[in-house]
């Protein structure tokens, strides 16, 4: 047995759980950060169109990057069951047939970059100023797009594996050299709009490389250029149908938090903005649940593919657990300095006191959306993502159903409820389903 194969069978303990979870919190603390220095340095060049330039195609190549969030999530689940299952081969195969999708779907975004552009700024029309500066924005990322992709296909991997430390070299290195970039390109070299896209494109690329050094351990198996184990087509379908429930799950989450904006507009600018400043504190709690549910991916994920009903359950209940001690000392923290980050984050009398209005939903957001947040990384690991797609669909109904019942009686409140509602209905109706998932783990293991 390998020391990869004894790590499996390894206690499930609550060490175990916080080594996996701590990097990954780490490592979402640092995305915000280039945001702000890309913002930063272009602020620098005296001009209000670099920033909007960089914002909007920034956003754009988020948000289309975010479509492929799908290939992490899937990788993760199926990677951890082949190694609790013992099937090195296929753990070192699973690696080249994602990062190959990956590269193949970023060689499509870059043969379709003119009519997807087009696309963007006829949703999201801009100045003839703003909109020159973020085609030339997303005209040099989009090259990157293979890498960044990618890279989705190798942090899953490496989640699967416990390996998250590896996720947050990855993202601290591309960052760190990023805003390294940055400085250099515009404000030494007077890149401008162009030196940001090209300090992005090499950190991304930079950042897949690394990540590839460190699996490096995959390619001392044959299995990963086995073409014939890759492109086998039982395998195929079954990732193609993991990947598309998840996206389907992922896209009715996104018009959720789209549509809560949108209807949040309707009760005036005011509103509006303290709607966006508070949903920072839930995107806060998101970040630090994501740690414990990228464990739970990792460690059902193994158990299930051992078939060891036990480590399932003690996986679900130890991540779970400590997903809710987290939540319940930032739900105390929203409480006591809540109203503090809240004059942080906005200087606007009338922004403040509306936002304090609604505190009490980020107060109670974790406690209720604990239970959502940890079964998508459960069933994420045991690959029941069909339950996971119509689970969400269920409650997008309620959510909708909600908008429509709450909003009229209680404006912005109801609007508040009907998000929170949606939360714990998702948590509800996963957890209705949770026996099923560990029934699975009595079943015979799947081929090698």
């Amino acid at each position: 047995m390998t020391a990869t194969e004894q790590s499996s069978q390894r206690p499930i303990s609550h060490k175990r759980v916080l080594t996996i979870a701590a990097p990954i919190v780490l490592s979402n603390a640092t995305v915000p950060i280039l945001g702000a220095v890309d913002t930063g340095v272009v602020g620098q060049l005296g001009e209000a169109a670099p920033i909007g330039a960089v914002g909007i195609g920034a956003i754009v190549l988020a948000s289309i990057y975010w479509i492929f969030g799908f290939l992490r999530m899937g990788t993760a689940g199926l990677t951890a069951q082949a190694h609790g299952a013992g099937q090195t081969g296929e753990v070192s195969a699973m690696l080249t047939r994602a990062v190959l999708i990956g590269f193949g779907a970023g060689i499509t975004m870059i043969a379709l970059q003119v009519p997807i552009f087009w696309a963007a700024f006829a949703l999201a029309p801009a100045s003839t100023e703003v909109e020159t500066l973020a085609r030339d924005y997303m005209e040099i990322r989009i090259f990157s797009a293979p890498a960044a992709i990618g890279i989705y296909a190798i942090t899953g991997w490496l989640v699967a594996l416990e390996r998250t430390r590896g996720v947050f070299v990855i993202q601290l290195w591309m960052n760190g050299l990023n805003i390294v970039l940055d400085l250099i390109f515009v404000l030494q070299l007077g890149w401008g709009v162009e030196g940001v896209a090209i300090a992005t494109f090499i950190a991304e690329w930079s950042g897949l490389a690394l990540g590839i050094y460190l699996c490096r351990d995959a390619f001392d198996t044959p299995a990963w250029k086995d073409w014939s184990r890759i492109f086998d087509r039982a395998r195929l379908v079954r990732l193609a149908s993991v990947n598309g429930d998840i996206l389907i799950r992922s896209v009715l989450l996104q018009i959720s938090f789209t549509s809560f904006l949108f209807f949040g507009a309707r009760f005036g600018d005011v509103t509006l903005a303290a709607n966006q400043v508070l949903l920072q504190f839930l995107f806060v709690t998101s970040y630090a649940m994501d740690g414990f549910a990228f464990a739970a991916e990792a460690l059902v994920g193994q158990a299930l593919g051992a078939r060891d009903r036990a480590r399932l359950r003690r996986s679900a209940i130890l991540t779970t657990f400590w997903a809710g001690v987290v939540g319940a000392f930032l739900a105390m923290m929203f409480l006591i300095f809540g109203g503090m980050i809240i004059d942080i984050m906005t200087t606007a009398p009338a922004v403040q006191a509306e936002a304090r209005t609604y505190l009490i939903y980020m107060i109670i957001g974790p406690f209720v959306g604990v239970a959502a947040w940890m079964f998508d990384g459960i069933y994420i690991g045991a690959t029941r993502t069909r339950d996971m797609r119509n689970m969400m669909a269920l409650s997008f109904v309620v959510y909708c159903l909600c908008l429509a019942a709450l909003m009229p009686a209680l404006g912005n409140h109801g609007l508040w409820l009907s998000l929170l509602i949606m939360f714990v209905v998702r948590g509800i109706t996963l957890g209705w389903r949770y026996p099923a998932l560990e029934a699975v783990a009595d079943t015979p293991p799947e081929r090698g």
